[in-house]
């Protein structure tokens, strides 16, 4: 029997993932038992198969974090052992916010820190209104970057947009990148990580033509000295939160968890309670009135 080798799993699709072992080999493995699962970030260890080029993961590893979704019906896994997360919406097509602030949520439910990119700044119009829906979430404090990824080469150097701050925020993090379809995170991609076509279709070859269907999730070395890591996920339209509860929401928003504490019940829900702060600070403009209504829309959904 092979020994048992560390690796990291950086592609996966259904119960087979690509592992990375310390040098920078890959090999396509499955965990062995149906009730250990592995995602993309996962530190394993693993063996070989006797008489096959394939492996068995033996063990996953403790996770310093896990972000995933959840619905009624199912759970999502996103990645393991994130640095932060880039959230990319952009002006057009116009992004819900609904759908940010469930991933901003996610992000302070699992300690993952969360920045947000503005993307299509070369798109001006939509940009500038984008901009201003952004404002509740700079106020609270979110790192909010502008680019303009697509834009022509000439206007990616004119230093108008973020992307000296974007290059230094990824310099030596593991960054799961998040977004809506159309937001241009592909784009984005390719000006970060320019293999990550190559790189792609290494990870095509390692699980098989015509025997595995391409991987959803992806990891990406932005450098040579593999220091920064980009995980790319496919585009979403919906973003569960069943696994957070009704009790624990109001702790993952800052703006409200920030005035909770001046309710005059402990166990106020900020919905109906006399002597509310989050309702003071709804009134009196500290807390946005989008981000409150988000909060109610969430929290029936919990209850």
């Amino acid at each position: 029997m092979d020994a048992l080798q560390e690796g990291r799993v950086i592609a996966g699709h259904g119960r087979h993932c690509v592992v990375e072992t310390p040098d920078g080999a890959r090999r396509i493995c499955h965990p062995r038992g149906k009730k250990l699962a592995a995602v993309v970030g996962d530190a394993v260890h693993w063996r070989g198969a006797q008489g096959a080029d394939e492996g068995v993961i033996e063990a996953v590893a403790p996770r310093r974090n896990l972000l995933y979704r959840q619905d009624e019906m199912r759970s999502k896994s996103f990645a393991a052992n994130l640095d932060q997360v880039l959230i990319v919406v952009a002006g057009q097509p116009p992004f819900a916010e609904t759908l940010l602030a469930r991933a901003l949520v996610a992000c302070e439910a699992s300690h993952v820190t969360p920045l947000i990119a503005l993307n299509k700044m070369d798109l001006a119009e939509p940009f500038a209104q984008a901009w201003a829906r952004l404002e509740p979430y700079r106020a609270i404090g979110y790192t909010v970057l502008r680019l303009a990824a697509g834009a022509p080469p000439e206007d990616q150097t004119s230093g108008a947009d973020d992307w000296p701050a974007l290059q230094a925020q990824l310099a030596g993090r593991v960054t799961l990148l998040l977004g809506p379809s159309g937001a241009g995170k592909s784009t984005l991609i390719n000006r970060l990580a320019p293999g990550a076509q190559a790189q792609t279709g290494e990870i095509s070859r390692a699980l098989g033509a015509g025997r595995h269907t391409t991987t959803h999730t992806r990891w990406y070395w932005l450098d040579a000295a593999r220091t920064a890591a980009l995980i790319d996920t496919p585009g979403f339209q919906s973003f569960g939160l069943r696994h957070i509860g009704a009790a624990r929401l109001a702790a993952c928003m800052p703006d409200i968890a920030g005035h909770a504490g001046q309710c005059r019940f402990a166990n106020c829900t900020h919905t109906h309670e006399p002597g509310c702060g989050v309702h003071a600070a709804v009134e009196t403009g500290t807390i946005a009135a989008s981000r409150y209504r988000i909060y109610g829309q969430l929290l029936g959904e919990m209850g």
